[in-house]
């Protein structure tokens, strides 16, 4: 839910401009704060040694500069929180068309990404200077009320006559210069230390975000090492709210994925395909059950249930570091088990090339390998993780042929003892499932063998298959078929 309401921009706002404030601007601005007012406690008591009289200005200016500096405040606190909210769009923008350089340059998208960026920047820019700009008129009006208090010091030794030693008077008019500038950049300081606490206060929004349920299950509810061992997944009357004011995502969901089965997931756009996923991680919350061979996952720790899935998504995730580390980050698996992973993807010779070969480097978001290749990366971790449910996000979507049909019949061979998930937005990837589930508005509208499904010229997943074309459509059929007999030789012997 936090990364569905926040952008990437906002989050990197808050930890990169917001903790540098507080790392670096906040604690200048209070150390000077601290230092300025000692100042200016012996000066006033220099200048009140020399004419007590002068103690009554001087109380009176420091009324007037706290007057003046409630009153800045007031309105640079919003100011400034202004400044930091339209900010963060910038940044939101700015990391947005770095991750899709290749396709606003596909696309020729260049002028209109900077005139989005020129809006934005200007939007931000107009803030920074009404900030600049409150900031400059407090400057002029402490200046101002200085110069009548330095007139007045001055002024008032006139009417003390001979009385007064020309030393004492040209120390307290020093001090009073000093004084003045202390008192104005004092004033100063601590509006910019409340105006920086602002970045603090937005850090600490951070403390108070919903915290998701505990990583380790509790002693009593701890699946065994060795779950799940076949892999049954089983929803019951299964309810999904992102929000809870939104109708759910997800409604009434009721059946089982049997053992080893190899689910195909489609539907149209927005009609739960992604949230069904999102349930079986706990990403949210969920109303009702989901149990995995037996065991409610609602009630274990994510930890112990996220380790035992395996996912291979869309658009593949690596981290900069080492490939060792993107295929193994704990540290559980020999190199002979890494090689095997490897060379089951047939990326033993790529790797071999990299100048530490497992210990070579994987930059941020794995920009030296092409995208099949990152997608194979993922494949041969989730190789290494052997777990018994596998998911697969279109995870061919983005890649050569080639790299398709190696995906394929890697996860037909590596994955066969597992159950398979596929969300597809191509039917030919799961024509020849097991079982195809049809979702529609978050809800299951059929659940069946491809083959079977088509038989209902009524039904969604037909209506699907048949707005493909009409060649593309025998094609499917084709395959379901085929699909359809197999599975009945099979279960003849």
């Amino acid at each position: 839910r936090f990364f569905n309401t926040n952008s990437s921009g906002r989050i990197l706002n808050r930890f990169s401009k917001d903790m540098g404030a507080i790392d670096e601007l906040l604690p200048t601005a209070m150390l000077d704060c601290v230092q300025i007012f000692m100042v200016l406690f012996g000066i006033i008591a220099v200048v009140g040694s020399v004419n007590p009289w002068l103690l009554i200005p001087t109380f009176i200016i420091a009324i007037i500069f706290y007057f003046f500096r409630c009153f800045y405040l007031s309105t640079s606190r919003s100011v400034k929180r202004l400044e930091g909210v339209t900010r963060s769009p910038v940044f939101a923008h700015l990391n947005a068309s770095l991750q899709g350089l290749t396709t606003i340059r596909a696309f020729g998208a260049e002028q209109t990404l900077i005139k989005e960026f020129d809006e934005l920047q200007d939007l931000h820019s107009v803030t920074w200077f009404l900030f600049i700009s409150t900031s400059r008129a407090f400057g002029y009006w402490l200046d101002l009320v200085c110069v009548i208090y330095i007139a007045l010091v001055t002024l008032s030794f006139l009417f003390l006559g001979d009385g007064v030693l020309s030393g004492n008077v040209g120390l307290a008019i020093t001090q009073s210069l000093g004084l003045t500038g202390m008192f104005q950049w004092g004033m100063r300081q601590s509006a910019e230390m409340e105006n920086q606490m602002t970045s603090v206060e937005r850090v600490l929004e951070y403390n108070k975000i919903e915290h998701e349920r505990p990583l380790e299950s509790a002693p009593k509810k701890k699946p065994p090492d060795t779950w799940p061992s076949r892999g049954e997944i089983q929803f019951v009357k299964l309810f999904l709210n992102y929000f809870p004011e939104d109708p759910p995502v997800l409604v009434n969901l009721n059946f089982t994925i049997k053992p080893l089965e190899k689910v195909g997931i489609v539907g149209r756009t927005g009609a739960g395909k992604s949230s069904l996923i999102n349930a079986l991680f706990q990403l949210t919350d969920v109303k009702g059950s989901i149990l995995v061979d037996g065991v409610d996952i609602t009630e274990i720790g994510l930890h112990d249930l996220r380790c035992k899935i395996s996912i291979i998504p869309q658009e593949p995730v690596l981290f900069s570091g080492t490939l060792r580390k993107n295929l193994d980050p704990f540290d559980e698996y020999s190199d002979v088990k890494l090689w095997n992973a490897i060379e089951d993807v047939e990326l033993k010779e790529a790797v071999e090339e990299l100048s530490l070969g497992l210990n070579g480097a994987v930059l941020e978001g794995g920009t030296n390998f092409s995208v099949g290749q990152r997608q194979l990366i993922c494949l041969a971790r989730a190789i290494l993780r052997n777990n018994k449910i596998l998911i697969l996000d279109e995870a061919t979507a983005n890649v050569d042929p080639q790299t398709d049909g190696l995906i394929q019949s890697t996860i037909r061979n590596k994955f066969a003892q597992c159950t398979v998930l596929t969300i597809a937005h191509r039917l030919n990837t799961v024509m020849d499932s097991d079982k195809v589930l049809v979702m529609d508005a978050g809800r299951m509208a059929e659940f069946d063998h491809p083959f079977n499904l088509l038989q209902n010229e009524d039904g969604v997943f037909y209506g699907m298959v048949q707005q493909t074309g009409k060649a593309m459509a025998e094609s499917l059929k084709t395959i379901a078929l085929n699909s359809y007999k197999a599975k009945d030789r099979q279960s003849l012997e």
